[in-house]
């Protein structure tokens, strides 16, 4: 019975198409209620305060990339995050995913338009059918194809522009095309082509690169996500100045992001170095003193310490002063005061910068590979060198005596000296191989050396 249901389930194309839609609609309603890095993602923290969400009737829907917008749900449908409706659109419909609701929705209301709101907003259908679902799916199918032959077209034109992409309608009525230039472009001309290739409405939409990168997404060098693909929505221009302000040295491939253009983390923290540098004196200025002239080398903003260098026997030495000191005496040399030392009454002492390493983790020392290493003595060689050695001094223990009753003629005659020390080396591996012998070669042998 089982084997005849499956195979009237495979001959029913409905069927298979429905079962599929809804394990689709189940994975966007997962993906919809974890939370991520991405823009279109927002925490809902007041999800579990006791507050009037019922009467908030705007609801915060998502689309593609970074496109979101704000709807009114007039009906009263019970809506939560993750639900796919379908929501006015000019012309028709479009198709788009709930990713807020509640009393939250107001704040995303006032930080998406400030205090310029808008005066009316658009309805909420209905949650979406099926069939809507489907022909959603269709078009998104649809949107990369359509981006790579948009290229090409407005290649062959010769119009100075990039199509970055391509977002359909959710009635696969009408597709927006987000294009860059660096100029004004005319494409009257494209558009045509375009409506007569793609049968549809077109909808040209100029983006910045700024925005082209966080529609695209990506990594930044601090290892997070892009900021622009996760939580500016207004990009505001950024200058060298910041990076001036806060110390940051002036290196274009480090200071410039995936899109090409300055990062927008530069302005982060900009006015608070504003703030802390009001009291602080120009940086081209130098200091006099009786010992020499000393130059500005190094800025702690938050500290409010200067850092100045001047030499002293041709070596470089380092001074921390305070703001206070500084403008203290370049007031003096406007008078035409010289100090006798640039600390005076400060209690600070010339920093002379040298590397230092503590032993705080229990680390092994870093200067362990400078030691020499002792050269290890072999045993197995020394006991080889003095193993001839004692034989000798066993060997040759009647040379004394021989040495006694022949002392002239060993002192005459070295050369026989070393002749009979030869004998005597003979006669000592003679006496090694006698035990082996038997006892008649052995009175020989030994009467061969007596002799």
């Amino acid at each position: 019975m089982e084997k005849q249901n499956i195979s009237n389930i495979r001959k029913e194309g409905t069927m298979a198409s429905t079962e599929d839609l809804e394990a689709y609609v189940q994975k966007v309603k997962q993906s919809a209620q974890r939370s991520g890095s991405s823009m279109l993602y927002c925490y809902d923290w007041m999800k579990y305060l006791d507050t009037n969400s019922n009467q908030n009737k705007i609801v915060e829907v998502r689309f593609k990339n970074t496109r979101k917008d704000f709807y009114i749900n007039e009906q009263g449908l019970a809506l939560s995050i993750g639900d796919i409706v379908a929501v006015e659109a000019s012309p028709g419909h479009d198709i788009g995913v709930v990713s807020l609701t509640g009393d939250l929705v107001r704040c995303q209301i006032h930080k998406a338009y400030g205090k310029k709101l808008p005066e009316s907003f658009g309805k909420i259908y209905r949650k979406a059918k099926l069939s809507d679902i489907e022909k959603w799916k269709e078009a998104k199918a649809l949107e990369h194809k359509t981006m790579i032959r948009a290229r090409q077209i407005a290649k062959d034109l010769r119009l100075n522009m990039k199509i970055g992409d391509v977002e359909y309608q959710g009635d696969k009525t009408k597709a927006i095309f987000y294009y860059i230039a660096d100029e004004r472009v005319d494409f009257r001309e494209l558009i045509k082509v375009f409506a007569e290739e793609f049968k549809i409405r077109i909808e040209m939409r100029q983006i910045g690169v700024r925005q082209e990168a966080g529609r695209i997404g990506g990594v930044g060098l601090c290892g997070r996500d892009l900021c622009c693909s996760t939580f500016i929505t207004n990009f505001s221009s950024v200058s060298t100045n910041a990076a001036r302000y806060q110390e940051v040295s002036l290196n274009p491939q480090k200071m410039a992001g995936q899109c090409g253009k300055l990062k927008c983390c530069l302005n982060f923290e900009l006015a608070c170095y504003m703030d802390a540098r009001k009291n602080f004196p120009e940086s081209n200025v130098a200091l006099e003193f009786k010992e020499g002239r000393a130059h500005l080398a190094k800025t702690d903003v938050y500290k409010g310490i200067l850092t100045y260098q001047y030499k002293k026997d041709d070596l470089p030495v380092f001074v921390e002063l305070p703001v206070d000191r500084v403008k203290e005496i370049i007031e003096l040399n406007k008078k035409g005061i010289k100090p006798d030392s640039l600390l005076g009454n400060v209690q600070s002492e010339e920093v002379g910068y040298e590397p230092d390493y503590e032993n705080v983790v229990g680390q092994e020392s870093l200067t362990r590979f400078d030691k020499k290493k002792k050269k290890k003595k072999h045993g197995n060689r020394n006991q080889n060198q003095n193993q001839p050695q004692n034989q000798n001094a066993q060997g040759s223990q009647p040379a004394p005596v021989q040495n006694q009753q022949k002392g002239t003629e060993a002192q005459n005659k070295p050369q026989q000296g070393n002749a009979n020390g030869g004998g005597q080396n003979k006669n000592r591996h003679k006496h090694r191989n006698n035990n082996n012998r038997p006892n008649h070669q052995q009175q020989q042998g030994n009467g061969g050396s007596n002799a």
